[in-house]
């Protein structure tokens, strides 16, 4: 079974093998952020801020992921809600990520690094 995307071996066995492409990592680790309070959205490139306003969904949006050895590292970016604690929303962000990529990959994750890229005021023009 060949595929072009990057993927990591989790499991192998005599009934078969399992893989996770880098970008299911990369959707876990975002969705579980966003689910963080005082998160207001992910950040992302020029590129993801096009696609988003055109009305496609990235769900990987503002996550960089790389695994070596079945261990992951994680970048995350972020919007921030004015009025939150950034040292507080980012271990939040941290722990969350951490626990939702071991839970659901049993994958090791070795360090997830928060960025936030901007506060945002709540205000839309």
């Amino acid at each position: 079974m060949a595929d072009s995307r990057k993927t990591v071996q989790i499991k192998s066995d005599p009934v078969g093998d399992v893989r996770i492409a880098d970008e299911v990592v990369a959707i876990i680790a975002g969705l579980a952020a966003t689910e963080v309070d005082g998160v207001s959205s992910m950040a992302g490139n020029i590129t993801n801020e096009i696609v988003s306003k055109l009305g496609m969904k990235n769900l990987s949006k503002g996550i960089m992921i790389e695994i070596i050895d079945n261990e992951v590292k994680v970048d995350v970016a972020i919007n921030i809600a004015y009025g939150y604690s950034i040292p507080e929303v980012s271990a939040k962000v941290q722990d969350k990520v951490k626990a939702a990529i071991e839970n659901m990959t049993g994958l090791t994750v070795a360090v997830v690094n928060v960025r936030i890229a901007s506060v945002d005021m709540g205000t839309d023009n």
